[in-house]
């Protein structure tokens, strides 16, 4: 089934993050505010990847952080201190493998690994905990799905008005949205069915993407990259995903 043209706007913000990202999720450490450099761009790299299970709930994140004095390393601590230390928090960017590469050439680290290469930087595993989905909204789902399923994807950092308002104009956004909802956007592909809606939570320390999915046909593949290109589109606009939980 073709997709319905008023979800071809949504559908290329979406996959134009899928045509770009890496496997793997890059970040720039932005110097010290007394580094002694002012003029150094970033002060080293993080490199992350999420555990996942089979329905694509978080399990897990490993990582791997970089300076010139020290190398690379990885510690459990280092993904914690990016998602809940504030200092650590405002220093550290997400960016593109394109132009991670550009920074750890800037900073004498010759040619950026590949990422077979990068993983096995990854020593010192973050779990994540789950639990059984909880079972929020209609339990059947509409005519012509066989299967209804909601996920909520957490992030740190905070978005700029001008940023929500491009989140808004790239997914359409009606402009009666309801006022939890900053923006929102919905598409199809072939017989499934995609929702989505962002909103503050914690007290405005966070943002949340909440996804809901009608299943129309019978594998779920379509399931894992839409999340992960949502994901991906808001890691663009500078939030950081801490977890993907399941709720139905």
């Amino acid at each position: 089934m073709a997709a319905n043209p008023v979800h071809t706007a949504p559908r290329q913000a979406v996959t134009a993050a899928n045509q770009s990202r890496s496997s793997l999720d890059y970040y720039l450490i932005l110097p010290r505010p007394d580094d002694p450099d002012p003029t150094s761009a970033a002060g080293g790299l993080v490199v992350e990847e999420f555990t996942r299970e089979h329905d694509h709930v978080s399990t897990g994140l490993d990582s791997a952080g970089w300076t010139p004095t020290t190398g690379w390393w990885s510690s459990a601590s280092l993904s914690r201190g990016i998602r809940t230390d504030p200092d650590t928090l405002a220093r550290v960017v997400p960016t593109s493998r394109t132009e991670a590469e550009g920074h750890y050439r800037a900073l004498d680290g010759g040619q950026l690994p590949d990422e077979a290469v990068l993983r096995s930087y990854f020593l010192a595993h973050q779990p994540i905990p789950t639990a059984a989905p909880l079972r929020l909204g209609p339990a059947q789902p509409p005519a012509g799905c066989h299967e209804r399923r909601v996920y909520r994807v957490l992030f740190a950092k905070d978005l700029h008005p001008d940023q929500v308002a491009n989140l808004r104009a790239s997914w359409r956004t009606p402009v009666d949205a309801t006022s939890t909802s900053a923006a929102s956007g919905h598409l199809e592909t072939d017989a499934d069915r995609f929702s989505w809606e962002l909103r503050r939570v914690g007290h405005t320390r966070g943002w949340a993407l909440d996804v809901t999915v009608l299943l129309g046909t019978a594998a779920d593949d379509a399931v894992g990259t839409t999340v992960s290109d949502l994901t991906s589109v808001l890691r663009q606009h500078g939030l950081i995903p801490v977890t993907t939980e399941r709720f139905s």
